[in-house]
């Protein structure tokens, strides 16, 4: 694809060769002759002088010099994500019909277009939405609701009375609805479990990711509000709610109970006590441990989490603990040396 018609797609600024021949996306260390490259973050700002890449989509503020083309965009990380589906082959949808190994119970209600792969298990009182994919090796469960447009990778796996709204994708491994983890202790200290007799709703426009672990209310409903994003490998605990467009990345994991707000952030590996609320817009720092509740728009980081600032004056301090102990040691010794 020639430049020119890359920057146009793209509603971009040109600047240099647009008769250049695109066949591919790389980013600015690893990209060769023909690739697009892009910038979004100003520390590797050095990186666009020295890539050998074609082209760079760069902010439309760009102001250093470049030995190779540019297409200046208002966003550039949104424009070179747009640029990637260009060479992006995406493998076939999978046709509408329901597999011959499928088991289908004969009450399931399946609209217009919804694929069933093989090996799936859809059981009794199951309703699928229009155009839905259940790829193979899925087990939905009993009076489970599932809306329009969703996409359902192999091996997921979700629990009765789930209910998931329209657009969602749930990528491989996940399991949605399993049973919160709820015991009570007995005098003797054995432990007896607790009925989970909720549910999960996963709103419209929600991604989850690999092995993600949604557990089911233990009364009510666990809820995974409108457009957020789930990364693999992360631990929602019965009855949390999680408001709209939050973003919870890799191998964080929520307590039970607690209550995450709209256009949240929690960082990689980030934890959280139960019966908290962290307000919206706040972000926790990766691998934090929140033993409290968080307030709107605060960012915390540490273990017991902290305001950032806080914390970076405490690590601070931390660090300059060797050189105060070897200051404290000789003034010991010159006190010690002036008593003789």
């Amino acid at each position: 694809m020639k430049l020119s018609k890359i920057a146009e797609r793209l509603g971009g600024v040109l600047e240099g060769d647009g008769e250049l021949e695109i066949a591919a996306v790389a980013g600015l260390g690893e990209a060769t002759r023909g690739d697009i490259s892009f910038l979004s973050n100003p520390k590797y700002a050095a990186q666009v002088a020295a890539t050998k890449a074609s082209a760079v989509i760069v902010p439309s503020d760009w102001n250093r010099s470049a030995t190779c083309s540019l297409v200046r965009v208002d966003n550039s990380d949104q424009a070179f994500a747009q640029a990637a589906e260009f060479f992006y082959e995406a493998p076939p949808k999978p046709a509408p019909g329901v597999h011959p190994s499928a088991v289908v119970d004969d009450s399931v209600q399946l609209d217009a277009g919804v694929s069933i792969g093989a090996n799936c298990t859809i059981e009794a009182g199951v309703a699928i939405g229009e155009n839905t994919v259940v790829s193979p090796n899925c087990h939905i469960g009993y009076k489970t609701a599932i809306g329009a447009d969703c996409f359902l990778y192999p091996l997921v796996s979700i629990r009765e009375f789930t209910e998931i709204g329209d657009r969602v994708i749930i990528h491989n491994g996940t399991v949605v609805g399993s049973d919160g983890f709820g015991y009570a202790v007995l005098d003797d200290g054995l432990r007896t479990k607790i009925p989970q007799i909720g549910k999960v709703v996963i709103e419209d426009d929600v991604e989850i990711g690999a092995n993600v672990a949604i557990d089911r209310a233990r009364f009510g409903k666990t809820r995974i509000g409108k457009g957020t994003k789930v990364d693999n490998l992360v631990q929602i605990a019965h009855n949390v709610v999680i408001g709209e467009h939050s973003v919870l990345c890799g191998q964080s994991g929520i307590s039970g109970s607690t209550t995450i707000g709209s256009r949240v952030i929690l960082a990689g590996q980030a934890g959280l006590a139960g019966h908290l609320e962290v307000g919206d817009g706040a972000i926790v720092g990766a691998q934090a441990g929140v033993m409290k509740d968080v307030p709107p728009k605060e960012f915390v980081i540490g273990s017991p989490a902290m305001p950032h600032l806080l914390a970076k004056k405490m690590i601070a301090n931390m660090i300059t603990l060797p050189k105060l102990k070897e200051k404290v040691r000789q003034l010991e010794a010159r006190l010690a040396q002036s008593g003789n």
